[in-house]
């Protein structure tokens, strides 16, 4: 029997909206909480792992498509996207799903993928302003 996916041993192999970067994510623990750890490249970014049941819970009382709005933690995000809402003082943590400080951002990059890959979204992949919703 193969090993779960989502494990470090065996990460959720993902592109992003645009399909033009590969990367992996994997379920993990830090200081007692569980976490997403996504790997781009040689970049490794952390994420409350709540976020996809968040996000999920989010995008079913929003009913339609949201931007995703993906920017860089030093950037502002677009109001309402995805990515404002990652890191919005009204979402369900109050503020920022990303944990590692200067890479808290790109929530509307990396968590998408993950939510279409385990079946709770639908996300465009255009080569840019891609768009989800909830399943």
């Amino acid at each position: 029997m193969s090993a779960a996916k989502g494990t470090k041993e065996n990460p959720w192999q993902l592109k992003t909206p645009p399909q033009s970067s590969d990367f992996e994510m994997y379920k993990d623990e830090k200081d007692g909480k569980n976490i997403l750890v996504c790997t781009v490249g040689k970049t490794v970014l952390h994420y409350d792992y709540r976020c996809i049941a968040d996000l999920h819970a989010m995008l079913k009382a929003h009913g339609d498509w949201m931007e995703l709005g993906s920017a860089d933690e030093q950037k502002p995000a677009k109001e309402g996207t995805v990515e404002a809402w990652g890191r919005s003082e009204n979402n369900p943590v109050g503020g920022w799903y990303g944990l590692k400080k200067g890479f808290r951002g790109r929530f509307g990059m990396y968590v998408p993928p993950l939510l279409e890959e385990i079946g709770l979204a639908e996300v465009e992949h255009n080569p840019r302003n891609n768009r989800m919703r909830a399943l």
